[in-house]
């Protein structure tokens, strides 16, 4: 392979990457997300509400199914943010 080709490449996959990582996001919840569930009616007491641990870490936190349901939505509605009212829609799963 010849240099200028390899260097094409190269800035081909970098390019990808960086369209991959910029279009990934992030997909943790914040403080607001809870007010934001309060003040639409649901009870959304603490972090629990949507994740599994009761003070999840940004870099490792796990979803229950309510907070997998957000997440879901946010790519079907190709949305930046999750919306607290997509909460309306989700159904409770029976243990």
């Amino acid at each position: 392979m010849t240099r200028a080709g390899m260097t094409v490449g190269l800035l081909g996959l970098a390019v990808g990457v960086a369209t991959l990582l910029a279009s990934a996001g992030p997909a943790h919840a914040t403080m607001a997300h809870q007010k934001e569930a309060k003040a639409a009616g649901f009870p959304a007491a603490n972090c629990q509400y949507c994740h599994e641990d009761k003070l999840p870490k940004k870099a490792a936190h796990k979803l229950n199914d309510r907070g997998q349901y957000l997440v879901d939505q946010k790519e079907k509605h190709k949305a930046k943010e999750i919306d607290m009212a997509w909460l309306k829609e989700y159904v409770e799963k029976k243990k």
